[in-house]
């Protein structure tokens, strides 16, 4: 199986170095990793730091977006299979091959996270609260609120050629629309594993933890699309604790060790 993985990034080098340096601990090697740099700040020197891991940059002149930029990337991939990734997001040793083997019966795979605030210090970021992100994944329930984290999850490269590409139509929700369509029509598995360290933060730079009219109006877009009727719109920590939430929460395997991610960054 040929995986390609594709990260898009704007100027947060640290981070994509972490993201990097999980990688390269991985006991599987993918076929490609393509960084979509989406008019940012130049990576070519991250490239080098990583030169055993088959790294391709995609430079965009202007920049495009998330979505778009996440569309270039996965129009140039050439692996049987994609997996995407978020560049402040890393993996735990392991999740490469375990979502590779699941792939065997599913035509798209998520696992479960590890939601993680971060600090930085001198370059490194450390772990200040981490909480865990498992939950079922009816179709049904999944039309109400989505649980699929993008960061790590794993789908055939033809997905794409059946259902088309992400849509920058619904902007935030991007994810939950692709999921609703590969999910109504093929194989999808939740992966009870939080093998996804997924980097979240309340200062406004996270689009999770951004709300306001034009969330509302991307909302409302997707609503129409699928046909899910009036979705809440609450501030997404407030969600997770409401009873429908709370009944939809699954155990998972725990394997971060809770540890920093080293890049060769700072070691260079």
């Amino acid at each position: 199986m040929k995986i390609s993985i594709v990260i898009v990034t704007y100027n947060r080098i640290p981070a994509l170095c972490e993201l990097l340096e999980s990688i390269s601990r991985q006991t599987m090697n993918p076929y490609e990793i393509i960084i979509v740099n989406d008019a940012g700040e130049s990576v070519d020197h991250v490239k080098e730091l990583y030169a055993e891991l088959p790294i391709a940059v995609l430079h965009l002149e202007k920049n495009a977006g998330h979505v778009l930029a996440r569309n270039a990337g996965v129009k140039q991939a050439s692996g049987d299979c994609i997996m995407l990734c978020d560049d402040d997001d890393f993996f735990t040793p392991g999740h490469l091959k375990r979502m590779a083997e699941e792939m065997e019966t599913a035509d798209l795979v998520h696992s479960d996270a590890e939601i993680v605030s971060f600090e930085e210090r001198n370059g490194t970021r450390y772990p200040l609260s981490r909480k865990l992100f498992a939950y079922t994944a009816d179709y049904e329930d999944m039309r109400v609120f989505s649980t699929y984290v993008p960061s790590g999850s794993m789908y055939r490269r033809f997905l794409h050629d059946e259902l088309g590409y992400f849509d920058p139509e619904v902007h935030n929700y991007w994810d939950w629309d692709f999921y609703l369509r590969a999910a109504k029509e093929h194989r999808v598995k939740r992966v009870a594993c939080a093998s996804v360290i997924y980097a979240f933060s309340d200062a406004g730079d996270n689009q999770s933890s951004d709300l306001g009219a034009k969330r509302k109006q991307y909302l409302d877009r997707l609503s129409e699309k699928h046909g899910l009727g009036e979705l809440p719109t609450k501030n997404f920590a407030v969600l997770l604790e409401e009873p429908d939430m709370k009944r939809r929460e699954a155990a998972s395997d725990i394997v971060w060790d809770g540890q920093p991610v080293y890049s060769r960054l700072h070691r260079s």
